[in-house]
């Protein structure tokens, strides 16, 4: 396989200046307001419930926000990602806002060499599955880091979102990617990314996989966890189909025609036995 490592850190590495300084992270306002939350947490936080005095760990955290989040939701946080200039934007974060948040840059793979094990919560949000080629060896990954009786939270994009043709403006959903898990990448090549910003950027190959939602279930299954839920959503927390959604309160967005032809995101628990 292609080192999509190198290749995707490359890329990641260049968002992430771009992405802290896009209003769309509202970084300023996690640093001004002390009980700001992101966009993201907020809405998980009805399934998320209460985090108090839990050591959590967020896989693929990036720039930071989120955690942040969490860790004012009570959490003792750990964030890990593989890219050394989001870690660096998450730290700056972190000291602004005054907050105790360790980061350590490592691919998830090796989250277990990098962190050892011990947590209740292991945490992973919107866009970081399709990152990871094998689903089976993450969420073996997930099931080492947790503690027994340590709970799993991810909520993600919709397998079937990410198989559509993201370029129609009618409002046909068309199915155009792999549902399911292929050894060999998707290769993209696009200049811009997923926030607003004027920043052009040079590292615009990525490497990319979808897993199927049967294929997710499995291997937290497999890993010998316990699947505790499993909901579907009708929103998203960006502008997954440009031309075809509109904005909803609280940073959703959601298909302006018909939205309950798509589960657009889902959250899934799961808990590692006592």
């Amino acid at each position: 396989m292609t080192d999509y490592l190198t290749i995707n850190r490359a890329n990641w590495d260049e968002r992430a200046t771009p992405h802290a300084e896009s209003p769309d992270y509202r970084v300023a306002d996690l640093v001004r307001d002390p009980a700001h939350l992101s966009d993201v947490v907020r809405f998980d936080l009805p399934l998320l419930g209460d985090i108090t005095g839990q050591r959590g760990v967020h896989l693929q955290c990036h720039i930071g926000t989120d955690t942040l989040s969490l860790s004012r939701r009570g959490a003792r946080m750990t964030g890990l990602d593989f890219s050394g200039e989001s870690l660096r934007h998450a730290r700056a974060l972190a000291t602004a806002a005054h907050a105790d948040i360790d980061y350590v840059q490592s691919d998830v793979y090796s989250a277990r060499d990098a962190l050892g094990g011990g947590f209740d919560l292991v945490y992973t949000g919107i866009g970081a599955l399709g990152w990871l080629p094998d689903i089976r060896r993450w969420a073996s990954t997930v099931a080492s880091l947790l503690v027994p009786g340590g709970r799993l939270f991810l909520r993600e994009g919709h397998p079937m979102l990410w198989t559509l043709d993201y370029d129609r403006e009618d409002d046909v959903l068309a199915i155009v990617e792999p549902y399911f898990e292929q050894t060999e990448p998707l290769v993209y090549d696009e200049p811009g990314t997923y926030v607003a910003t004027d920043h052009r950027f040079v590292h615009t190959v990525t490497h990319e996989w979808n897993h199927g939602l049967g294929e997710i279930v499995s291997a937290v299954l497999d890993a010998g966890l316990t699947l505790t839920g499993l909901v579907e959503h009708r929103s998203v927390p960006w502008n997954a189909l440009p031309r075809r959604m509109r904005r909803l309160d609280g940073g959703e967005w959601q298909l302006t025609e018909r939205p309950e032809r798509l589960p657009h995101t889902y959250t899934l628990q799961a808990r590692r036995p006592v």
